[in-house]
């Protein structure tokens, strides 16, 4: 929606049109990079707070974008947010879930996912005649980064991440375990009773035994029962990568996901809003 309402504006041809499109997902490439070292320097709360700060950012350059470089540039700012949130968000649910809706927490995630896809093509097709439109459209992302940002800055630090920072000896481990039960008490109310003590030594235990097994060298993967658990664990992955990259291929769905609204009306939706509006069935269908 974004894309055809600026196209006329900025009188954009198709490799300028696929670099702010694609601008996102170069981002998305690097942030999920350096996720893997700020995720445990950070915690997975800050490593969000970051990402809503990214989000922020990315979201403003690009409404407020004076040409396209900088429309470019914001595009990858709010792509880095995208890597770093798509890392950190599960492991943060993970960590702070009770086991028996865990599943479904961090399933949920996917559903709001599209439901935000949905969302954007809805306001998208409100917003797509108006004169600048793009730029609302764009700017619409700054409300609910602030609104995420407060939300993760209110939350809690995961307890599971404050008893490995103790186990690293990144602080004293009886204050680093009373901030875990504190953490612990806040996220589950008054449901957990007083079995958060005891929640958080088995956390502990578990993590010091993790730590033990890193000890390892990394020739034993090789070597017999972790062989077999190597290639079960990358067989099944490598299977599903596959999959998933060949059903990219045969549908060429993030292509049409992307670029939906200029297929709609490549394909005779003459008006942009009406493209706009298509989009939205697609969205739902996802």
């Amino acid at each position: 929606s974004a894309t055809l309402s600026g196209v006329s504006w900025y009188d954009l041809s198709s490799v300028e049109i696929g670099l702010i499109t694609s601008g996102s997902l170069y981002g998305a490439l690097i942030g999920s990079a350096l996720a893997f070292k700020i995720a445990d320097f950070l915690g997975r709360r800050r490593e969000l707070i970051l990402a809503a700060f990214l989000y922020f950012v990315g979201a403003l350059l690009t409404a407020l974008a004076p040409d396209l470089a900088v429309m470019i540039v914001g595009r990858f700012v709010y792509g880095i947010g995208i890597g770093l949130a798509m890392h950190a968000a599960p492991m943060y649910i993970a960590e702070t879930s009770p086991s028996p809706i865990r599943g479904r927490l961090i399933s949920l995630k996917e559903f709001f996912i599209v439901l935000g896809m949905v969302a954007g093509y809805g306001i998208g097709s409100l917003l797509v005649e108006i004169v600048a439109g793009w730029r609302y459209m764009y700017g619409t992302s700054t409300p609910l980064a602030i609104i995420m940002g407060i939300g993760m800055w209110w939350l809690p630090s995961s307890p599971r991440w404050v008893l490995l920072r103790a186990i690293q000896g990144k602080g004293d481990m009886e204050e680093l375990r009373e901030a875990a039960v504190h953490n612990l008490c806040r996220l589950r109310g008054q449901a957990i009773g007083d079995s958060a003590p005891a929640q958080v030594n088995e956390m502990l235990d578990e993590l010091a035994y993790v730590g033990e097994e890193k000890e390892a060298s990394f020739t034993e993967m090789f070597r017999g029962r972790c062989l077999k658990a190597l290639i079960i664990g990358a067989g099944l992955v490598l299977f599903q990568q596959v999959a998933l990259f060949l059903r990219d291929i045969i549908t060429g769905q993030p292509s049409v996901l992307y670029y939906a609204a200029s297929i709609f009306e490549s394909a005779g939706f003459s008006a942009a809003s009406d493209a706009t509006r298509a989009s939205i069935l697609l969205g739902l269908l996802k």
